[in-house]
């Protein structure tokens, strides 16, 4: 188990993917807000829920709690920095679900209800899960722990 942990929270990316998890994280928080509490004009679980059964993904209730909660605590997490590369595989899952599912048939423009905002989300999510968390993350302070030698580089623990 430590050494799963330890790949998935090494990163020798620099501030590149702090620059993704940023925004990234708060879009997927905001949406997953909406789904889940109804917060920022959104439905909550119930209004999620009927309509995700509607489009036929059914169960509709527990789909809005998968898709709420992925998007809200995949997005924290990716904010944070913490478990980003599981996160991220999370939220590219949940961005492929919703491609497919609701804009694909649509086509690309957003004006169109289409599936471009989707693919750029799923676009930054499948960067993270190459890239890990980078510079600035709870990742960092993880895998320290799990190497036990504070103050020494990644690079250098790797050796």
């Amino acid at each position: 188990m430590k050494a799963l942990l330890k790949k998935l929270t090494q990163s020798d990316a620099g501030f590149a993917p702090l620059a993704l998890r940023v925004p990234v994280g708060i879009i997927f928080m905001a949406h997953g807000a909406q789904k889940l509490f109804g917060w920022f004009g959104g439905y909550g679980l119930e209004g999620t829920g009927g309509w995700m059964e509607s489009i036929g993904l059914a169960p509709g209730f527990l789909m809005a709690l998968l898709a709420g909660s992925a998007e809200f605590f995949g997005g924290l997490f990716i904010l944070l920095g913490l478990l980003t590369r599981p996160a991220a595989i999370a939220l590219s899952f949940t961005m492929v679900v919703a491609i497919f599912s609701v804009h694909f048939a649509n086509g690309l423009f957003m004006s169109n209800n289409g599936y471009e905002f989707g693919l750029a989300l799923l676009a930054a999510s499948v960067s993270l899960a190459f890239s890990g968390a980078g510079k600035i993350a709870l990742d960092n302070a993880i895998f320290t722990a799990l190497n036990g030698q504070a103050g020494t580089s990644q690079e250098e623990k790797l050796a």
